[in-house]
């Protein structure tokens, strides 16, 4: 059964805008991270995309997450990945209830607004795609019955880039319906020493109010869609895809899936930026966080060149 949707709160560009500010500025109470990063997962946010980050232990990665899921007052729930995970803890499953003598959903994590999908790459391959369903039609089916997830509904997964042993590298299947991958990367020192003194005897997050509700994230996520997208900048999303497939460096370009998460992307940079309009700047500033965890390299090149090849793409492809 469907969910009713209670009626929302129209909200045009400068509204998301300053929205977007406010979980800037309650994100910045809890993380100490670059403003690309906060830039990309509000992106992820307002554009119903999900977000991989891989990087070192200890950079802030679960704070980020739970830091939005309180910022917009959303419900969030924490997946630690293992290699004895099986699908139905994350999905689900339907347990006999005796009483009434019948089976009932036991909902799974994934029913929450905010997952964090905790070190993705060493649970089982069967347990990773048990998540495939869930972040492109954001449902899940058990037994034939199809549940509904929560909305807003958003997967922030982690991977650690250093540690290989037991681990199962995410297939390019999943990695194509994360909308943004992102590096935290280590603070400055003087952030470091700030974090160091806000966060020495207390954990940040457990203060932070809520900025906003779930239901104003799914005004802004509206406000996001509707932003103008003109036909020269679908071709140019369109053109800049088509140069990572024809690259000899690589064996597997950008999907269509990826130009269409591109678009989307861009709109909501629009939207955070208080613009009605979507520009190429938009597609350029975003075209590495949204391409390059999507490209499959051909043998013999190296991991640097992903980035190479959309700075190619992007220096060959004209602006239309």
């Amino acid at each position: 059964m469907k969910r009713r949707m209670a009626t929302l709160p129209d909200l045009d560009p400068p509204a998301v805008q300053e929205l977007a500010s406010r979980l800037r500025a309650n994100l910045a109470r809890a993380i100490k991270a670059p403003e690309h990063a906060i830039r990309d997962v509000l992106i992820g946010l307002f554009a119903e995309g999900h977000v991989l980050i891989e990087d070192y232990p200890g950079v802030g990665k679960t704070a980020l997450a739970r830091a939005l899921a309180r910022s917009i007052d959303a419900e969030y729930a924490r997946i630690q990945c293992t290699a004895d995970l099986l699908p139905a803890d994350v999905v689900g499953t339907n347990v006999f209830n005796q009483r009434e003598n019948k089976f009932e959903f036991r909902p799974g994590p994934v029913f929450a607004n905010v997952v964090l999908v905790d070190e993705g790459n060493r649970a089982s391959p069967k347990t990773q795609s048990g998540l495939l369903e869930c972040m492109q039609e954001r449902h899940v089916s058990v037994d034939k019955h199809t549940h509904e997830l929560a909305r807003p509904f958003m997967v922030l997964a982690t991977q650690n880039p250093i540690e290989y042993e037991g681990t199962y590298p995410l297939p390019e299947a999943q990695l194509d319906r994360f909308m943004v991958q992102l590096v935290l990367g280590y603070p400055e020192p003087d952030a470091e020493s700030d974090m160091l003194a806000t966060h020495g005897d207390r954990d940040v997050v457990f203060d932070l109010d809520a900025v906003a509700d779930v239901g104003t994230v799914l005004a802004a996520q509206a406000a996001a869609a509707g932003v103008h997208g003109s036909d020269a900048l679908r071709r140019y999303v369109v053109a800049l895809c088509g140069a990572t497939r024809e690259d000899f460096r690589v064996e597997l370009g950008a999907s269509p899936r990826a130009a269409l998460l591109l678009f989307r992307a861009a709109k909501a940079l629009a939207a955070l930026e208080g613009r009605d309009h979507a520009l190429p700047d938009d597609v350029q500033a975003l075209a590495s966080s949204v391409l390059e965890h999507r490209l499959l390299l051909a043998p013999g090149a190296t991991p640097d060149d992903r980035r190479a090849v959309i700075a190619d793409a992007l220096e060959q492809v004209p602006a239309l």
